[in-house]
């Protein structure tokens, strides 16, 4: 998942609006030609991400104050860690902090989940997935965090891919209907995946010719019994009732992919702390 610069700097001005409105009134009270340092410090072990986000904030506040990063985005770092060091005028940097840092946390707050079911998965071959369980707006930033802590994406919207449900097939009719529906209007290449509760409904999806099929909410024992049924005629995805405790046993059981609304939904951001070091008046 790529975020062009464009996108990144339309976020964080965004953010800079609701956060600084007609002006930062307490960073006012200090001298206009003062300067400072200033150090971020990560308080607890995390993989990182947002350094863009946390760049575009200082640009766009003054494009005259100098970020020097000590990690990159997918780095895992340890307690008391530095980050990065910064160096300009006071108040842009003071305004600049929170902003700057809510980006930082809470992306590295995805990644560092989404790095934890990459180490629970590892040497199985099968992928973790992210869901659209998103926060408005922030989709593509959370999916990006989510490659950084070594996960990969579902689709990104609604508008990338094809996933039949329990709604979508009552209003079309029938499973194999929903099917050739979504192969008369989806663009080519578009896959079409479809969501079943039961291995019948599994059969109907591969006899109809899903290219994946979202297996929903099945237990270790059912999911092993479709991979056998599948036999490669359709991709398997698991979903539902999947924890770190659990996520093990699941990708043992032969599926391709599991997807984790968790790893954009659960947002916990990382504990991070900006200091000044000094303050100097020119």
């Amino acid at each position: 998942m790529e975020l062009s610069e464009q996108a990144i700097r339309e976020q964080v001005r965004r953010a800079l609006i609701e956060d600084v409105g007609d002006g930062d009134l307490t960073a006012e009270l200090i001298p206009e030609e003062a300067h400072s340092e200033a150090r971020v410090i990560c308080r607890e072990s995390a993989t990182i991400c947002g350094r863009d986000w946390f760049d575009q904030v200082f640009a766009l506040l003054d494009d005259s104050i100098r970020i020097d990063w000590q990690i990159s985005d997918g780095d895992r770092v340890e307690p008391n860690q530095l980050l990065c060091l910064l160096s300009g005028p006071s108040r842009p940097l003071l305004t600049g902090e929170r902003t700057a840092l809510n980006f930082l946390q809470s992306l590295s707050g995805t990644a560092t989940l989404a790095r934890r079911y990459a180490d629970a998965v590892a040497g199985t071959g099968v992928k973790v997935l992210d869901t659209r369980k998103t926060i408005p707006g922030l989709r593509k930033a959370q999916k990006y965090a989510v490659n950084c802590g070594g996960c990969d994406n579902h689709r990104i919207g609604l508008y990338d891919g094809v996933l039949i449900k329990e709604n979508h097939i009552a209003a079309a009719g029938s499973l194999a209907e929903a099917v050739a529906q979504a192969r008369h209007h989806a663009p080519a290449g578009i896959p079409v995946e479809v969501e079943v509760e039961n291995l019948q409904q599994l059969r109907e999806a591969l006899a109809a010719g899903a290219d994946i099929l979202l297996l929903d909410n099945m237990p270790p024992e059912q999911l092993r019994e479709a991979v056998s049924i599948s036999t490669g005629q359709a991709r398997l995805e698991a979903s539902g009732g999947i924890t770190i405790d659990n996520i093990r046993e699941i990708a043992e059981t032969g599926v391709d992919y599991i997807s984790i609304g968790e790893l954009t939904k659960h947002l916990r951001s990382i504990d991070l702390s900006m200091r000044f070091t000094n303050a100097v008046a020119d």
